[in-house]
């Protein structure tokens, strides 16, 4: 009886001790991940604004092992969908696959909430094919703010950034309009267009960044204060539609492909597939793929342009309320009516909002006109006659930073360890919105690490063309990528993400162990299979060249067993050759101008033969090489040769400077 009371009060102590320790061990983990704010509580990264920037730069951070905040005005539109319901197209599909083989979040959240996919430019070359899909708005929404939210390192919070807190050119936190201070290592704007907002619907003026939003008003006034410098951009969007009050037997149907092309790698993903698998949550979302929804296509007529020409004096853009550029590549219909007054109509596409919502999204009727124009102007549009507006269409105007004020990694010049992203950069587009946030993020940490950033090349990646052309060139107008921005866009087809960007990725760090070495695996098969066809042969001839002439052939069963991205990339390469290896001399060359490096600290003004375009130009961008300084408009190959002459010529006089005393050179 003795020994079993021993026993009995052995196994309460353990059970009593145990409890004692979990309840402990869980209030040291509630401790890391509650709220800190003040002084002595810091962040290593905190990241301004919940957006499509936003968002990737947070879940960057976090990933990367740092403590990272998420400061957004309203935590319920998080990874809003402002204007169309769509991610990807021309280039900016490209994007969206770069930011999967980098480690990002867009394309699996894409996937796997969409409702429709198309791969655009089909009938044309591989290198310019685009992966497009339609979203379910709000599902794509709430997987992202779930994501966040299951993220380990990171905590979100509601509340409006107001302002910054520096010392001594560092950025060091935020205020906030709850006049809370949070502080951190690293500060991360995405504030998209949010800053100083202002709607116009007519001659109707409201404040705010999107319908039924709000205006950040003191951010912009502490950046002025700071030194930086602010402009305005103006972007617009078009009404949206009650679905049941459209006629769609008048409208022509746009289904979406059957053998779908998705943004995600899935065959070195598997597994990681929904990325938060050891939370055991489950994600809303469904099969990419999987019931898909059609879209449907209509076009303006002749009396819609009457109508538009009749009323321009009552649009903001022609009586001269709104002074700021909109995007040139997504006009509002007054511009079309206007600027193309030749062609007899403009086509509209009719884009469902979701699976559970009659709202619907008429994509190139952008416009600014007062309602009730709006509504008289659904009137004249095939199958449109009756249809119910739900949400005017509007027009915004909005401050952002001119992107030549900060370096290839996107940190200010002007305050160090503040990074921008995403719209305050002068870009339009969720893509290259999620882009600079994924790279801002990764670098943010870089930082703090003392670590190397990632620049990526013009050659490398969509990415590496869109903020070379942001921090080189700038940008006067809403920036959307193209594939003719990218000079080598050859090389930059959509499915060969993971193998151009492995070694970055493998340096990063972002992606799990598991993915890197299927990526590894698929770059070596890739290079492998490449070698194989082009040195074996068939028919007379190796496998390359018949592939090049098109010959029907039966492929090494080991070659038709590799999966379909594996297979899709080694014909690419085989078949472009001839054109890849051009395009590599091209790189290989431009290489020369970019591995040389101009000093930070290079005095311009020393040297007297150059012309005063190019010398102020410089002096403004600050280039880092000598191939970013080719690319500034203004700074001719005669200065840059000048350019070159003294940059080398100071190197031989630092290596002269640092030889030791008694050698002899």
């Amino acid at each position: 009886m003795l020994l079993y009371f021993i026993s009995f009060s052995r196994t309460i102590s353990y059970y009593f001790v145990h409890s004692i320790v979990g309840v402990l061990l869980d209030c040291l983990n509630f401790s890391k991940m509650s709220l800190k704010h003040g002084k002595n509580q810091p962040y290593d990264v905190i990241v301004c604004g919940g957006g499509h920037a936003g968002c990737e730069a947070a879940l960057a951070a976090a990933r990367l092992g740092v403590k990272t905040l998420l400061l957004t005005g309203n935590l319920d539109t998080i990874a809003q969908m402002s204007c169309n319901p769509a991610i990807g197209g021309q280039a900016k599909g490209q994007i969206v696959r770069e930011i999967d083989a980098l480690g990002g979040e867009m394309a699996i959240n894409t996937d796997t909430t969409a409702i429709q996919f198309r791969l655009l430019n089909r009938s044309k070359g591989p290198a310019v094919q685009a992966p497009r899909a339609q979203s379910d708005k709000k599902a794509y929404q709430f997987r992202m703010k779930h994501t966040l939210e299951c993220q380990p390192n990171l905590t979100i919070f509601q509340t409006l950034v107001e302002s910054l807190i520096t010392r001594d050119c560092r950025v060091v936190g935020v205020k906030t309009n709850l006049e809370i201070e949070f502080y951190a290592h690293s500060v991360v704007v995405t504030t998209g267009t949010f800053l100083r907002a202002l709607m116009h619907i007519g001659e109707n003026k409201n404040e705010g960044g999107r319908m039924g939003d709000f205006s950040a008003k003191g951010l912009s006034a502490s950046f002025i204060n700071a030194g930086i410098e602010l402009e305005r951009l103006k972007t617009g969007t078009p009404p949206r539609l009650l679905g049941s009050s459209i006629n769609f037997s008048k409208l022509q149907e746009q289904a979406g492909d059957p053998n779908p092309v998705f943004f995600s790698f899935y065959d070195t993903r598997e597994k990681e597939r929904f990325h938060v698998e050891q939370t055991n949550k489950q994600k809303i979302g469904w099969v990419p793929g999987s019931n898909p929804i059609s879209c449907w296509m209509t076009q303006t007529t002749d009396q819609s342009a009457d109508l538009v020409k009749r009323n321009l004096h009552h649009s903001p853009m022609y009586s001269g309320d709104i002074k700021s550029k909109g995007p040139r590549y997504c006009p509002c219909i007054e511009d079309k009516i206007v600027r193309f007054a030749d062609k007899p109509s403009h086509r509209l596409f009719l884009e469902p909002e979701g699976r559970h919502t009659e709202e619907w999204y008429i994509n190139g009727l952008s416009t600014s006109l007062p309602l009730d124009i709006q509504v008289g102007l659904l009137k004249t549009i095939t199958g449109l006659e009756n249809a119910i507006i739900v949400r005017p269409a509007y027009a915004v105007e909005y401050d952002f930073a001119p992107p030549t004020q900060l370096f290839p990694s996107l940190e200010s010049k002007k305050i160090e360890n503040l990074f921008f992203a995403g719209q305050i950069n002068g870009t339009s587009g969720y893509e290259e919105a999620a882009g600079q946030g994924l790279l801002a993020g990764i670098n943010a940490v870089a930082k703090i690490r003392q670590q190397e950033p990632l620049i990526l090349q013009r050659h490398q990646a969509y990415l590496g063309v869109l903020i070379d052309d942001l921090v080189t060139k700038g940008t006067d107008e809403p920036y959307r990528m193209f594939s003719s921005r990218a000079e080598h866009r050859l090389c930059l087809n959509h499915g060969s993400a993971e193998n151009r960007l492995f070694q970055e990725a493998k340096r990063i760090g972002l992606l799990p162990d598991d993915r890197m070495r299927k990526i590894e695996k698929k770059c070596h098969a890739i290079s492998y299979w490449n070698s194989f066809l082009e040195k074996e042969k068939i028919m007379g001839c190796t496998y390359a060249e018949a592939i090049r002439k098109q010959l029907d052939i039966i492929f090494p069963p080991e070659f038709t067993a590799q999966s379909e991205e594996v297979k899709k990339e080694v014909n690419y390469q085989i078949l472009y050759r001839s054109y890849l290896e051009r395009e590599q001399k091209q790189v290989v060359k431009s290489q020369q101008l970019e591995n040389m490096l101009i000093p930070a600290n290079f005095n311009y003004k020393e040297i007297p033969s150059m012309r005063t375009e190019s010398r102020d130009k410089l002096i403004a961008i600050r280039p880092q090489t000598l191939g970013q300084a080719s690319r500034i408009s203004g700074v001719n190959p005669a200065d840059l040769n000048i350019l070159m002459v003294y940059i080398e010529s100071n190197r031989q006089k630092k290596k002269n400077y640092d030889v030791p005393r008694g050698t002899i050179d």
